[in-house]
């Protein structure tokens, strides 16, 4: 009966000692198989000649408006809804836009671009540059901020940067600063802008550009100037918005601007990229970026160039002036 016993006692202990072994055995992944991301597993960025590119279309632009821009592409999904808003609403003009756009629960960021029609038109269609441009500026701000100074200093040693009736360009130390020349109008550069900084710079993949989009060859024009007062009294206007140049971040009503509840990950984490609350489907020559019905699924964007259009379309007064320099 011992024996029995005995045998049975080793047997269980036998049996037992291999299930650890089992439950531990880990899991080598095959070839065609990508190990997950480490949590908190650092993620490289762009470098600076990538930012320079991606930056190439709006480094000219007024400081506020550069400043908009940026902080509106940590948001594609509002810019997407924005667009549709405005087209849908094309009869509101002045005072009366600017108290409907703020009752709109978009970001500020978004509000201020809903100024500029054009501008913000042009960020719904090519959604995969915005969507790479918001990535830049939520893990890269202040590498995004020197890419704009590099971009704006080879435009000015190219002599295609100067002040204008339109803008004036400061240079105040290693800085280049850009303002309207009257404070309650703002132009929109037009410009080529894989020309209009000496030599050639290599388009953005998927660049689609169409005619109109700009002038032809290396210069400078300016389209209608845009009335802004209208939207002076709300906290979101262009004048609130700026850029500290010598930390290098943007600036919203005199302080840092923090992007909340954006549409992309903290670098750091194991991600990056566009997690918006629909999955867009946007192809070249398209009004692309639709919301689809996939819920978070990610961007999946044709075109990826932004195409800014020279001067401002509705709003608060069309103002002449436009020319060549």
């Amino acid at each position: 009966m011992k024996s029995w016993t005995t045998a049975l006692l080793i047997a269980s202990f036998l049996s037992g000692s291999h299930a650890p072994a089992i439950a531990q055995e880990s899991v080598v992944p095959t070839a065609d198989q990508k190990p997950e991301p480490v949590q908190g597993e650092a993620v490289a960025g762009q470098t600076p000649e990538q930012l320079q590119q991606l930056v190439a279309p709006i480094a000219l632009y007024p400081d506020a408006l550069v400043a908009q821009i940026l902080a509106a592409s940590a948001y594609p999904t509002e810019i997407v809804e924005a667009d549709r808003w405005v087209q849908q609403h094309s009869d509101l003009k002045g005072q009366q836009l600017a108290q409907a756009v703020d009752q709109q629960s978009w970001d500020v960021s978004v509000k201020a671009i809903a100024q500029f029609p054009s501008v913000l038109g042009n960020m719904d269609k090519n959604l995969s540059w915005t969507s790479s441009l918001g990535d830049a500026y939520v893990n890269q701000q202040q590498d995004v901020l020197d890419a704009v100074q590099t971009m704006r200093k080879r435009a000015q040693q190219a002599g295609n940067l100067k002040t204008t009736p339109q803008e004036n360009v400061v240079t105040q130390g290693q800085t280049i600063v850009i303002q309207p020349a009257n404070p309650d109008v703002v132009y929109v550069p037009t410009y080529d802008p894989w020309l209009v900084y000496g030599p050639p710079v290599v388009a953005y993949p998927g660049w689609f550009w169409y005619p109109g989009l700009y002038a032809v060859g290396p210069g400078i024009s300016f389209g209608f100037g845009f009335g802004i007062g209208f939207f002076g009294g709300f906290g979101w206007g262009f004048h609130h918005w700026g850029f500290d140049w010598h930390d290098r971040f943007v600036r919203h009503d005199h302080d840092r601007y923090e992007a909340h509840d954006h549409d992309h990950f903290h670098r750091g984490g194991g991600h990056s990229g566009f997690h918006g609350d629909s999955g867009f489907h946007g192809g070249q020559g398209s009004h692309g970026g639709r919301p689809g019905p996939q819920g978070r699924a990610g961007f999946h964007g044709g075109g990826s160039g932004f195409h800014g259009g020279g001067g401002f379309h509705g709003g608060g007064g069309f103002h002449g002036g436009g020319g060549r320099r």
